[in-house]
């Protein structure tokens, strides 16, 4: 699920037309029964209607190893209806994006089912808006369709997803990303009734081509990887991760069209002449602190 498509050339920032690049976002899915941003973990498979919520605040706002929130504090909040094996929900951040919208808000409606036992598929459609944004090109609205598989072996859960946009951020661009991840549940801490899990993923983004209007020249492909660990006390979850990516200063310069972006760096003449650079995409620590109702 990216997001943002940002036109530096919007705000003056770029003299250029076609400097203009993606942003990203949420804490991963915060519809899953998941952490600050790390596996997937998709939610129990339940009888009849049911709801979950869950709310958070984080040290930074991460997606994909990209910052939202210019390396700042969120807010984030989800509300998922479930009557198996259909799922929707609806969820908001705060953001701080150079289209200044008021915040992200995302719909999600799929279906969840459990294959077998320990196996779970998830096939589900999102639609990223971003009310209250100044742009004059339509804004950064898209919907992204992903699939996500989950297997469980004990403590151990691995997890996979693809996603697929026909034009995201609005840009006329195509992605495509996929994330392998993994996850250890270490029990409870002796005496306390914590739970501890260990957890990590990888990812991989791809983009096509922008529209003529945005430049015609394909968004940077990149890595982008995270690790942490969980400690839960229902309903409270501190999640403490470590998040990074391969996309150079230059090129998350032209990813993210960052309002603070310096010059000095290494100059290509059609994403980025002016040799822009950005601290966007860099590693980062994060935490983030969540209650979810019911209780994990």
């Amino acid at each position: 699920m990216l997001r943002q498509q940002f036109c530096a050339q919007a705000y003056g920032i770029c003299p250029v037309a076609g400097l203009c690049l993606i942003g990203m976002s949420l804490a991963d899915h915060p519809t899953f029964a998941a952490d600050a941003g790390s596996v997937w973990t998709l939610a129990p498979v339940t009888d009849g209607l049911n709801f979950n919520v869950e709310a958070g605040v984080a040290s930074d706002y991460i997606y994909r190893g990209v910052t939202l929130s210019d390396r700042k504090p969120s807010l984030d909040a989800s509300i998922e209806a479930v009557l198996s094996p259909f799922y929707g929900s609806v969820s908001v951040a705060t953001v701080r994006l150079p289209t200044l919208p008021a915040a992200e808000i995302a719909f999600e409606a799929g279906m969840r089912r459990e294959v077998k036992e320990d196996y779970k598929l998830e096939l589900g459609v999102t639609y990223f808006s971003y009310p209250g944004e100044v742009l004059p090109n339509g804004g950064i609205n898209y919907w992204e369709a992903s699939l996500t598989g989950e297997k469980t072996f004990d403590a151990v859960t691995l997890s996979a997803e693809y996603s697929y946009s026909p034009s995201i951020s609005n840009t006329g661009a195509w992605s495509q990303y996929v994330e392998l991840g993994i996850s250890y549940d270490l029990g409870k801490l002796p005496l306390k009734e914590i739970g501890v899990e260990l957890s990590g993923a990888l990812g991989y983004s791809w983009f096509g081509n922008q529209s003529a209007a945005l430049g015609g020249f394909p968004l940077p492909n990149y890595l982008n990887w995270n690790a942490g660990l969980s400690l839960t006390y229902d309903p409270f979850t501190l999640d403490l991760r470590y998040y990074d990516t391969n996309l150079s200063r230059e090129d998350c310069s032209v990813f993210t069209a960052d309002p603070n972006a310096v010059a000095g760096g290494r100059l290509d003449p059609i994403a980025n002449p002016l040799g822009l650079t950005s601290r966007w995409c860099g590693a980062a620590f994060v935490g983030k602190l969540s209650v979810a109702w019911p209780p994990r």
